[in-house]
């Protein structure tokens, strides 16, 4: 039996040899197009507004009512508690913008000044209930014996209506800015109390709070570096709305007479002197009236937008 053998100028029958296999032999398939153009990355805070439009005008109408309330006394303003009989309930004009009251007093003037006791009222109210809420929702959540007596004195809080409850506080303690604030407190701590205690309930089951309680780390270590990180995206967003909230409690209360004293400006105090006339000098009423619902809105539109951006489950996707 022979056998054969190949050289180098020889090759197998069936094959080619490898000088005959060259680049334009080769079939490629062609490019395919493009059927999307290319996505640009948006970066910096441009990009960011861009993504987040709601936060960009909740964001610039909160920075303009901020921005007017400051610098009022340089917004062509008079004093805003001067009487001038004189020129009592006079219409809107170029010399009176907004008009005057039946004391005559400037109802510009008092508006931007009344904004300043409305945004301090909501940040305030915002700030100390979110803080005394936090505290308990931490301490209720996490700490099982105490839940159930903390949440219980939550739930009847939680039972009286937040206005009435501020009314009542509010009858117990004479008219100033302080009381408002700490009577809308009082009324909001409850719905941050729960809140937090609910996402609380939700962390402590996680597996690496079981881990930290298994290697021994103690419970306030546990609350600060695992529990308290989680629980601020709900809370900013919970705050803006309590701040929002706090400014219309506290219009209500200085329009039926229980919240800020009548020579303070404020928005519910000059809607409710102008609500005697109100059919034949509506003015009094209107120009408060819109920029309490801007600023409302404003802080609302803010609170949407940042519900979107830090909720992971409702980001955008590019």
């Amino acid at each position: 039996m022979s056998t054969s053998t190949f050289g180098p100028g020889t090759f197998q029958p069936g094959t080619l040899p490898r000088a005959a296999l060259r680049a334009e032999d080769v079939a490629a398939a062609p490019p395919l197009p493009d059927v999307l153009p290319p996505v640009k990355p948006r970066h910096g805070f441009l990009g960011f507004l861009r993504r987040n439009p709601t936060i960009a005008i909740g964001g610039g109408l909160m920075i303009l009512i901020l921005a007017m309330a400051v610098l009022a006394p340089l917004l062509w303003t008079v004093d805003p508690t001067a009487l001038a009989p004189a020129r009592r309930t006079r219409e809107p004009s170029a010399m009176y913008w907004f008009g005057t009251d039946m004391l005559g007093r400037d109802v510009y003037s008092r508006v931007l000044y009344g904004a300043r006791v409305s945004l301090i009222v909501g940040f305030a109210v915002a700030f100390f209930s979110s803080v005394i809420g936090l505290t308990i929702g931490l301490t209720s959540g996490f700490v099982r014996w105490a839940d159930a007596i903390i949440m219980r004195i939550m739930d009847g809080l939680m039972s009286i209506p937040s206005i009435l409850l501020a009314i009542a506080l509010m009858a117990l303690t004479r008219g100033s800015v302080g009381n408002v604030i700490l009577a809308i407190t009082i009324a909001e701590v409850p719905r941050v109390s729960r809140l937090v205690r609910g996402v609380v309930l939700s962390l402590r089951e996680q597996p690496y709070v079981d881990a930290a309680v298994a290697s021994g780390t103690s419970t306030p270590r546990i609350i600060v570096r695992h529990i308290l990180p989680n629980t601020l995206a709900p809370l900013t967003v919970q705050a803006t709305y309590i701040c929002a909230s706090a400014m219309i409690a506290e219009s209500i209360l200085s329009f039926i007479g229980a919240g800020t004293p009548p020579i303070i400006p404020s928005w519910g105090n000059i809607m409710a002197e102008g609500r005697a006339l109100w059919q034949v000098k509506p003015y009094i009423v209107f120009f408060p009236a819109i920029f309490l619902s801007l600023t409302v809105l404003a802080v609302n539109l803010l609170g949407d937008g940042l519900r979107d951006w830090l909720d992971p489950r409702m980001a955008k996707k590019v």
